[in-house]
């Protein structure tokens, strides 16, 4: 196993990420060593990974002493509503949940989402624990205290910043997911390779040649350790920081996939799978503005693209898309910002007011050929 502390300006939200094979088992150990002497908590899943996972992590927190109870929701990224989170909120209260007791969120990022947004607003705050069950979730959404819900206006736009008091990756479930949630997974990874560097560009195609479980292992440790370094920077993603290092950059490829999935009512793409189409958008954009090379827009295209197939966008139209923009919780001051490139590694926060309708339409046209 391996371990990745995540130290913020506010000591008291600290926590650690334990990476591993075959760790569900032990999920009450941990829980039990990382909350302390607590009397309840409620697991929040959906039907889908409850039925893989939920007895036996049941099993395991009540044989540490923990009474346990359920919440499971449906499964699909357009269930992570208000209504949802009411009834969630609801389920807390009957079995009497308490400020010093807490929640486990264990599935995927819509799981974590509305999960660590419940326990934000319940008695103005409780503890909870992310047991993340996809790819996608490990390496990005259970790491850094994003949470919320979408609404009609926007996807995530009700929400808050709410730090896990752990999170417990087990590899060993990847073995369940199907293909489209491995490419979700693997398209927010390389988010952040091109994001990181060549280093860790490098190490993501290697994998993608042969795929191994030891380097996935530690390509995984990879990914959060370099979300958890940015995250520790800047917590609450300042409005005003505009760096290199900015919470904002992991922002990159969301815009358009915001929009792909707002467009679409949340109910055609994964949410990782809209990512893979907001990396190559940027990536086109910048090359549009001349700040990314030919090639390097190239090797984005053949790294997506070995990650695995993405949905048709033959079908959306780029109005409905651009409409989207307009409610992107990065609007500042009236301007949409975008991250671009001006290389691997060289995150660029652009306002959207220098670029063209023309320019964006253009790169949705040139993306809709992948």
């Amino acid at each position: 196993m391996r371990e990745i502390k995540i130290k913020f300006a506010e000591r008291s939200s600290d926590y650690a990420i334990a990476i591993g094979g075959g760790r569900i088992s032990g999920v009450g150990v941990w829980a039990a060593a990382t909350l302390g002497n607590i009397g309840k908590v409620v697991v929040i899943s959906n039907t889908t990974v409850f039925k893989l996972y939920g007895d036996e992590v049941e099993r395991s927190l009540n044989s540490s002493g923990f009474k346990t109870s359920r919440f499971l929701m449906q499964d699909g990224e357009e269930f992570k509503t208000l209504a949802t989170a009411t009834k969630a909120l609801k389920a807390m209260s009957t079995v009497g949940l308490e400020r010093t007791d807490a929640v486990v969120a264990l599935g995927g990022g819509v799981v974590g989402d509305l999960a660590g947004f419940v326990s934000s607003i319940y008695l103005r705050g409780v503890r909870f624990l992310q047991i993340p069950t996809t790819l996608l979730a490990m390496v990005d959404s259970s790491v850094g205290g994003k949470t919320g819900v979408n609404a009609a206006f926007g996807k995530n736009t009700i929400g808050s910043f709410h730090q896990p008091a752990g999170v417990l990756v087990d590899t060993t479930v990847l073995s369940t997911l199907a293909e489209r949630e491995m490419t979700a997974g693997l398209c927010e990874m390389v988010k952040h390779a091109v994001l990181s560097g060549p280093k860790l560009m490098n190490e993501t195609r290697l994998w993608l040649a042969d795929r191994e479980d030891t380097l996935l292992r530690r390509l995984i440790a990879a990914n959060i350790l370099f979300k958890a370094k940015i995250v520790a920077g800047d917590e609450f993603e300042s409005t005003s920081r505009t760096d290199a290092r900015s919470r904002k950059i992991l922002n990159f490829g969301h815009t358009l996939a915001h929009a792909l999935e707002k467009a679409t009512n949340y109910s055609y793409f994964r949410h990782g799978e809209a990512v893979g189409y907001g990396v190559l958008y940027a990536a086109e954009l910048s090359k549009s503005l001349a700040f990314l090379d030919k090639n390097d827009v190239k090797l984005l295209y053949d790294v997506v693209h070995r990650g695995g197939p993405l949905p048709s966008l033959a079908n959306i139209d780029f109005d409905s898309v651009f409409e989207a923009f307009r409610s992107d919780k990065k609007n500042v001051a009236g301007s949409l910002q975008m991250i671009l490139l001006k290389g691997l590694g060289r995150p660029i926060i652009v306002s959207s007011d220098g670029i063209s309708r023309r320019q964006h339409e253009a790169a949705f046209k040139r993306i809709d050929k992948f």
